[in-house]
């Protein structure tokens, strides 16, 4: 693959992952933790403080942000590998909740929104940076 095409995937791989977080964490951020817990995926938030259910919404929400904007603007680019770590530490956090919950198709969503950023952090941090 040239580097022009590895490029074109890993924007592929990054944008759709920035918008199913930047869901993600607007739904943590604008629902009442009751509202949060009728949703089927959204179980794990019984698990912890209202406050803290917010915190990661709103981290997820940035890392999201930090997975696009400072490649697409040119200033920072070196937050992209950063922000997809973080997701990628959110979620194996999600992961080992889901599994301790016994929760296995949300534990699969976690594994697989977990590769995707080790991918966007590999890629970024090493044999594709910007």
């Amino acid at each position: 693959m040239t580097e022009v095409s590895v490029n074109v995937a890993m924007w592929a791989v990054a944008a759709p992952l920035a918008l199913v977080f930047l869901a993600a964490g607007a739904v943590e951020i604008a629902q009442p933790k009751e509202k949060l817990l009728a949703f089927p995926s959204m179980g794990w938030a019984e698990d912890f403080p209202s406050g803290l259910v917010k915190t990661i919404g709103l981290l997820e929400l940035l890392a999201a942000i930090g997975l696009v904007l400072p490649a697409a603007v040119n200033v920072a680019p070196d937050l992209v590998p950063l922000a997809a770590s973080g997701l990628a530490l959110t979620m194996f956090g999600a992961t080992i909740t889901h599994i301790r919950r016994g929760e296995e198709q949300p534990a699969v969503v976690a594994v697989a929104l977990l590769s995707l950023a080790v991918l966007v952090a590999w890629g970024r941090f090493g044999p594709h940076a910007f």
